[in-house]
């Protein structure tokens, strides 16, 4: 499960280094200075993808997509899939197979069955780039986050987590259909977790 995650300006260096430029927008002040911006559902974010060509020169290019495509009854707004069974979906197949993309984040919450809330990060302290794939809707383009089972670091909170991915493996993961089942298992490393109730980090 992933239903907010938040972005800072320390994200922006390390998507330098990936893209080899970032946007006005994400420069101008999208994620609100020193405190960060959460995103939720439905509201719009950068990702990492190929460019509006379909190809990649020198690296993926930032997009910016809403998180979460509309339910096929038309209220429910699905922004998470689950790895294991996302590609054999009839509304993610396509996407999944040919529009994946890697959402860039400095952390994401998570709530246990007490509503306390948790908050998690990698233990080194740099981006999280969580995997995901593109949905054309009659809104526009839309991002899902994939969610696979959960490590040691968010079992005790919740049984789904996103799917993450290691900065070497994002070119890959957006790329090279080939590799798809072997990332659609990958089980992510260990995460800082910290609540206001407790805060240790698993190695």
């Amino acid at each position: 499960m992933c239903g907010r995650f938040s972005i800072d300006e320390t994200v922006i260096p390390e998507i330098e280094a990936i893209v080899g430029y970032v946007d006005s927008r994400l420069r101008g002040g999208f994620c609100g200075g020193a405190c960060g911006r959460d995103i939720h559902p439905s509201e719009e974010a950068p990702v990492l993808a190929v460019d509006s060509c379909g190809k990649m020169q020198n690296g993926p290019c930032i997009a910016w997509y809403r998180w979460g495509v509309p339910g096929f009854d038309g209220k429910r707004l699905i922004f998470n899939a689950r790895a294991e069974s996302a590609a054999e979906k009839r509304m993610f197949r396509e996407g999944v197979r040919a529009h994946r993309v890697a959402v860039p984040g400095s952390s994401f919450y998570e709530w246990n069955g007490k509503k306390e809330k948790f908050t998690f990060r990698r233990t080194d302290g740099e981006a999280l780039f969580m995997a995901g794939f593109c949905v054309w809707t009659d809104g526009g383009e839309r991002f899902v986050i994939l969610t696979t089972e959960a490590n040691e670091s968010m079992a005790p909170v919740h049984s789904r987590m996103p799917l993450i991915l290691e900065k070497n493996e994002i070119v890959s993961w957006i790329t090279e259909e080939e590799r798809l089942e072997e990332f659609l298992k990958k089980r992510p490393g260990p995460l800082e977790r910290q609540s206001d109730y407790e805060q240790l980090s698993l190695f």
